[in-house]
């Protein structure tokens, strides 16, 4: 049984990452943080059941040549109401894609809290959630991390709401053991 609810589909978006993508807004999102812009999708029994056709459908919208990227965000992807079908989904990208197209994930959690010393990925005395949310991120090329801050909020910052939020280069900060900022 699959698990998770997600908001809405965007089959051609331009506003969450680099180039033209496909977005996935899962559903439900404990951080609740003040002015979020996407407070409907807060609740976990709220939009709409992920299903096998949905996630069909979802998988096709990828497979065409002009997306470029797949952004997840919500609602909490790491959340852990979500954790795990986030994961399956983003295997499932690598293993039909490849690296043909990036992977930005957002999420209200910052590196630190994922990561406890910066970039290590040893895995002794964690709990379950913490490995799963490790493992998503090393799948993905893009991570916005940290909550949204009103009071930082700046529409003129690329990809991300609030200038406390980073937008990492997950691979370079996985390789160097510490956090390596995107550029494009």
């Amino acid at each position: 049984m699959i698990a998770i609810r997600y908001a809405s589909i965007r089959p051609l978006d331009i506003s969450n990452g680099e180039g033209v993508g496909v977005s996935l807004f899962v559903q439900g999102c404990h951080f609740h943080c003040e002015n979020c812009f996407n407070q409907s999708t807060w609740d976990f029994n709220g939009g709409k059941e992920w299903t096998e056709d949905n996630e069909n459908k979802f998988f096709k919208l990828i497979d065409r040549p002009h997306i470029k990227r797949v952004s997840i965000l919500g609602g909490e992807p790491l959340a852990d109401e979500n954790t795990s079908e986030v994961l399956k989904i983003c295997k499932q990208i690598r293993l039909l894609f490849g690296n043909t197209k990036t992977i930005w994930l957002y999420t209200g959690y910052s590196w630190n809290e994922v990561f406890d010393k910066v970039g290590c990925i040893y895995q002794q005395n964690f709990s379950t959630d913490k490995i799963i949310r490790r493992e998503i991120i090393k799948h993905c090329d893009v991570l916005v991390d940290g909550r949204y801050l009103d009071e930082l909020k700046d529409q003129s910052y690329p990809y991300a709401g609030s200038t406390n939020q980073r937008v990492i280069d997950v691979t370079k900060s996985l390789q160097r053991s510490q956090i390596v900022l995107w550029n494009k």
